[in-house]
C-alpha cells in the first residue's frame, strides 16, 4: 500500500540518537552510528521523530510501504519499555488523530472560533530601534509588532491576506521569549508564523508552509531558531516545504537566536 512513512538521509544523520528517543513506536534503531528504519510496520507515518532531529535529516515521505501493523507495535514496545510506553504510544495516537482533524478543517470565514479569525492590523514602518510606550507607575515597554491573527502554523491559513506581498517570518515558539529584540528585528512588517518542531505535532506542516509559499507573492522566508540542537527541526521542515512549493525565486535564511538572547549568526539557505 502506499502511504506516509519515514524517510532517513544518511549522509544528514550524525548518530545522535534523538530521533529514536522520539519514536514512540519504536521503529527506528541506530546502526553502525546511523538511524535507521527497522520496521516499516511499526512506523505510523506521523514524524513525531523528525523535530527531534538537529540536522534534518528526516522527512516523512509518501511511498509504497508496509501497512502500519498497531497490534504488533502495541506487543513490541510493551516488551522494550513496559506499560508505561505503550500508554506513551497510545495517547500520541490519540493527539495524532485530533490533530489530523483539525487540520483538515477550514478555518471559519465568520462567525466560528475568535482565535481562529484573520485578523490584520494597521502595517507598521520599519524602524532602527523598538517603538516603546509609557506604563502606569512610570517607565515604558517596548510595543508589540504583531499586526496579524492567527500566527500558530496548526492554524493560519494559506491564502491569508497578510501574507502577499510580505516576507515571511518562521518563528520558533522560544525565540521572542529568549530575545526582545525578536519584534522589531524580525516580526516588524512581516508576516509570520510560530511553531515548535520538538513539542508540536509537526504532521501537516510541510505541506502548510508550502502551500503558503506557493499561493502568495513571498519575496523571502526568515526562519528564526535557537540555538539548541532540536530547533533544527524547524528549519528542515522550512527547506522542505520550499522544495515542495516548487518556487525557485525564493530567497530562504536562518537566524540563530543564542540562549542568552543575543544573535548567533545568519545564513542563507537558498535563493
Amino acid at each position: 500500500m502506499k502511504r506516509k512513512i519515514i524517510e532517513i538521509n544518511e549522509e544528514l544523520c550524525n548518530g545522535c540518537g534523538d530521533c529514536i528517543v522520539g519514536c514512540a513506536e519504536g521503529a527506528l534503531q541506530l546502526v553502525d552510528g546511523k538511524a535507521k528504519l527497522v520496521k516499516e510496520d511499526f512506523c505510523d507515518g506521523f514524524g513525531d521523530c523528525v523535530g527531534t532531529c538537529p540536522t534534518g535529516a528526516l522527512q516523512i515521505i509518501e511511498r509504497e510501504a508496509e501497512a502500519f501493523d498497531e497490534e504488533a507495535t502495541i506487543e513490541h514496545v510493551r516488551k522494550t519499555g513496559g506499560e508505561e510506553a505503550v500508554k506513551r504510544m497510545l495517547d500520541a495516537a490519540v493527539e495524532h488523530e485530533a490533530n489530523e482533524e483539525k487540520t483538515k478543517m477550514e478555518p471559519p470565514k465568520t462567525g466560528g472560533c475568535p482565535g481562529m479569525q484573520v485578523r490584520m492590523a494597521q502595517k507598521k514602518e520599519t524602524a532602527a530601534k523598538p517603538a516603546t510606550t509609557s506604563v502606569e507607575g512610570g517607565g515604558q515597554v517596548i510595543k508589540s509588532d504583531l499586526d496579524q491573527w492567527p500566527i500558530q502554523l496548526h492554524l493560519v491559513p494559506p491564502t491569508a491576506p497578510f501574507f502577499d506581498g510580505k516576507e515571511l517570518v518562521v518563528l520558533s515558539t522560544c525565540s521572542p521569549v529568549a530575545s526582545p529584540d525578536v519584534h522589531w528585528r524580525y516580526v516588524r512588517g512581516r508576516s509570520l508564523v510560530v511553531a515548535c518542531p520538538k513539542l508540536d505535532k509537526t504532521e501537516g506542516y510541510v505541506e502548510k508552509l508550502a502551500g503558503i509559499m506557493a499561493q502568495n507573492n513571498i519575496p523571502k522566508v526568515i526562519v528564526v531558531r535557537m540555538e539548541v540542537p532540536c530547533c533544527g527541526g524547524l528549519t528542515a521542515i522550512t527547506q522542505q516545504a520550499y522544495t515542495a512549493s516548487g518556487r525557485t525565486d525564493l530567497i530562504v535564511e536562518e537566524v540563530t537566536i543564542g540562549l542568552d538572547g543575543e544573535l548567533r549568526g545568519t545564513k542563507q539557505l537558498a535563493g
